[in-house]
């Protein structure tokens, strides 16, 4: 079980876009904690600390300083770029407690059945799971080394975290390895068809405006 990040939060009781900012300029960030049916607290977090525990893949985090809880980094709000963190949403969580999340999906090694003409293609670029708060990973990481020549993995086939189950239907592909389709010619088919997808970072540009 992954130990909990610490962050040195404090309360704040100030709002607004224009606070907001200034907060930020001066090395902090703003963010929220809800959950447990108990009520919604607003504070502030140093960036240099949630930069931290978001490189390094930790979501489960201990609160410390303003207030002492233990929660669950529920989801980011970054700038334009994609490079830095506007704003945070925690939500309560203890280290056993189970709770539901959705994971991108990233490929790693080389698929066997490339060298006989096939062309990997991620199918399912998502997966819901419930886990423990403690446990969540960053993301789920799928082997590929083994993937043959029109053959097809499964969510059943995936390798999930250590008590945590798939939310979504087993049977739905994740990644195959099939025969190139032939490119279009310029009066068929759409531009771009064949193109390569590009994962990338999700970003928001909207500011927080609390």
């Amino acid at each position: 079980m992954a130990k909990a990040f610490q962050l040195t939060v404090s309360v704040r009781d100030t709002h607004g876009k224009r606070r907001n900012r200034r907060m930020r300029e001066s090395g902090f960030v703003p963010a929220v904690l809800y959950g447990h049916k108990q009520d919604t607290v607003s504070l502030s977090i140093k960036a240099d600390e949630i930069d931290a525990a978001i490189r390094h893949g930790n979501r489960f985090v201990a609160l410390a300083g303003g207030l002492n809880e233990k929660a669950f980094i529920k989801s980011c709000q970054w700038d334009t770029w994609g490079t830095t963190v506007l704003h945070v949403d925690f939500t309560r969580a203890s280290e056993h407690e189970k709770i539901q999340v959705t994971l991108p999906v990233e490929l790693h090694g080389e698929a066997p059945g490339v060298k006989e003409g096939g062309v990997v293609k991620l199918l399912l670029h998502e997966l819901r799971l419930e886990c423990e708060a403690a446990d969540v990973p960053e993301k789920i990481a799928v082997n590929i080394n083994h993937l043959e020549f029109n053959q097809v993995l499964t969510v059943s086939d995936i390798k999930l975290p250590t008590g945590s189950k798939s939310l979504v239907d087993v049977t739905l592909a994740v990644v195959s390895c099939v025969a190139q389709t032939e490119a279009p010619d310029e009066e068929g088919g759409e531009a771009g068809e064949n193109e390569p997808e590009v994962i990338g970072r999700k970003k928001e540009d909207a500011e927080e405006g609390e």
